[in-house]
């Protein structure tokens, strides 16, 4: 390889997911160069499993970068804003900088603005693009994992990172016997933090104990689970972007933040459930829209999943 690219996503698993397209594109852009990405390192296998990524250097939210990935060719905020997140690299002293423009970091004065109403995707894909690096937003799909083999089970994800956007319990857990009814097999993902709310809505729909895989699952072997599924339900966490990448038709339930920031593709394969409202997607409570959604709504949600084709993922 003739030189490197250090790119700055320290966040979750779905803002890797939403950074796929961008990172596509840095790949095609520099075909030669070695491509890390500072990110946490529990995110390195499926990271690498995206063919767009060389190495990654363990990284969480704005520490400073380790000092041996300094001197880049080429430095990319696919972080945030700015301007602590554009310090952190120019710290590791790149040659060059990629990033949205921010008054207070004078090596970003090239940059585009900032939009704050625009999509996750969309977004790291116009910042590349203003800099001449192509990169398709649509460009999301992950290859199907070897062995895969659709199963027709029913994914239900509770957990989220923030009390915002995590649906009540006792709901899921009705969601959860509704499918079970249904005769099909119910699995309950989430982390091993998770794995106490998953246990008490198993044992309230009367799942049988193989149900929770919470805290089981790596990114890889979820994806791998997403990807068997027939059908993903979940709030907007980082499982949604999941079965965007592999194509598993999905219901996602938003809150306090809008499905034009960070809902998925508008395909005919994932229903959306938002009532219109926003909020603080930080917050510890549930946020009041995502609680306007009942139960029936997301149970006829399911229902139209039930005529969604499943399309045919990248191999």
């Amino acid at each position: 390889m003739s030189g490197r690219v250090l790119v700055l996503r320290a966040l979750g698993l779905g803002d890797l997911l939403t950074a796929v397209p961008a990172l596509r594109g840095l790949r095609r852009a520099f075909p030669r160069h070695r491509i890390d990405l500072a990110a946490p390192g529990v995110l390195a296998p499926l990271a690498r499993y995206t063919g767009a990524v060389d190495a990654v250097v363990d990284a969480a939210g704005l520490a400073p970068l380790p000092v041996d990935v300094a001197g880049a060719d080429v430095a990319v905020n696919l972080h945030g804003s700015g301007p602590q997140s554009h310090h952190r690299l120019l710290e590791r002293a790149p040659r060059s900088l990629i990033a949205f423009a921010h008054p207070d970091v004078p090596e970003s004065r090239d940059g585009p603005a900032w939009r704050a109403d625009e999509h996750e995707v969309t977004r790291w894909c116009r910042l590349l693009g203003e800099a001449g690096i192509g990169a398709d937003p649509s460009d999301l799909r992950l290859p199907r994992p070897p062995g895969w083999r659709e199963r027709g089970l029913t994914v239900i994800h509770p957990g989220a990172a923030s009390g915002a956007r995590r649906w009540p319990p006792d709901r899921w857990a009705r969601v959860a016997a509704a499918e079970w009814r249904r005769g099909r097999r119910v699995v309950l993902t989430g982390s091993s933090g998770e794995r106490p709310c998953c246990t008490a809505i198993a044992r309230a729909a009367c799942l049988p104990e193989d149900a929770i895989v919470a805290g089981e699952t790596g990114p890889v072997e979820l994806l791998r689970l997403v990807a068997t599924a027939g059908r993903v339900v979940c709030a907007d966490t980082g499982v949604a972007h999941l079965a965007t990448a592999v194509g598993t038709p999905s219901v996602v339930l938003f809150g306090p933040t809008p499905p034009s920031l960070w809902g998925p593709p508008v395909d005919g394969r994932h229903v959306v459930l938002w009532h219109g409202t926003r909020g603080d997607p930080h917050a510890d409570d549930p946020d009041p829209g995502l609680l306007a959604i009942g139960v029936d709504e997301v149970l006829d949600a399911l229902t139209r999943l039930d005529r969604v084709s499943r399309p045919l993922a990248a191999r």
